[in-house]
């Protein structure tokens, strides 16, 4: 793989192959990481977790390795696609873990919570965007993306009808407006359904990452720390959103589409990163690596 001609990597090849070398310094790194870890980590958990995103990394590129050699089938495509996604939630895990304000703030945690029900909240709403790019990556490897060409509707309605009428009319419509080719073949009622559940989960998200921003921003007179998040998750998703609706109106213009995938992959690790905050400052109750005796504890 590493002595690919360079002057045979054009058109998609250049991608794909961009793409294999680029993970392999991944997995290069995570190695490293790995290792270093565990000889120098003085936490068992954050040594396990280095190993457990190696693991992580390993079935990646297994599962990279088989979607090439089974053509790209859809399951093994959509859980390359999640794995990325757990395997970068990892990684920006472990360096808020390796952090110094994780370690020097270990002993003072607040006593002040407004209420523990918050890290729930923040939970379940990491977990909605994990969904969400779960069923992203389903319409893409699906052929779904441009199953309805318009929005915020769709084929001019809240959702659209699926008899076999009218779908050969959308198929008739996509064809002449340039969007599908013949060749292609005719979208189905499930690509259909698949696109729309994408967009109604978009909603379920969308709510829930603001509900989590007012509760955030209540805690500004407690926490700056955890409360400008909410800033923060407010801004990815005006953004996400954004790209979501131009990425349909531009007909899944490359540079933009890129962008929306991207920025899903934002969005979560900030998510991430916000619970593991509410849950070091108002949740989960971390012990110390290691115990201090009364008087140390006083200094």
């Amino acid at each position: 793989m590493f002595a690919y001609p360079l002057d045979q990597m054009v058109g998609g090849i250049f991608y794909e192959h961009s793409h294999r070398m680029i993970a392999t310094f991944v997995g290069f790194l995570t190695v490293i990481l790995a290792l270093w870890l565990w000889r120098r980590e003085d936490r068992l958990w954050v040594r396990v977790l280095g190993f457990t995103a190696l693991g992580a990394v390993i079935i990646q590129g297994i599962l990279g390795g088989l979607a090439v050699r089974f053509l790209l089938p859809t399951p093994i495509s959509v859980s390359h696609a999640t794995l990325a996604q757990t395997f970068f939630s990892l990684v920006v895990a472990l360096a808020l873990f390796t952090s110094s304000w994780w370690r020097s703030d270990q002993l003072h945690l607040r006593n002040d919570t407004p209420s523990p029900k918050l890290f729930t909240l923040a939970l379940l709403t990491t977990g909605t965007v994990f969904i969400q790019l779960i069923l992203g990556a389903l319409m893409r490897h699906t052929q779904s993306g441009l199953a309805v060409p318009d929005f915020p509707l769709a084929y001019g309605q809240v959702f659209p009808s699926l008899n076999s009428d009218v779908m050969a009319e959308y198929n008739r419509l996509l064809i002449n407006n340039d969007i599908r080719i013949a060749a292609d073949g005719e979208i189905t009622s499930k690509q259909i359904i698949i696109h729309m559940v994408h967009r109604i989960w978009a909603v379920v998200v969308s709510a829930m990452i603001i509900w989590t921003s007012i509760r955030l921003f209540k805690l500004s007179s407690l926490t700056k720390h955890v409360s400008r998040f909410a800033y923060v998750l407010l801004g990815v998703l005006a953004l996400q959103i954004s790209l979501g609706a131009l990425t349909v109106l531009s007909v899944k213009a490359v540079d933009i589409t890129t962008a929306h995938v991207a920025t899903g992959a934002l969005l979560l690790a900030t998510c991430v990163t916000m619970t593991l905050h509410v849950a070091k400052v108002f949740g989960i109750r971390f012990q110390p690596a290691y115990s201090l005796s009364t008087k140390e504890a006083t200094a």
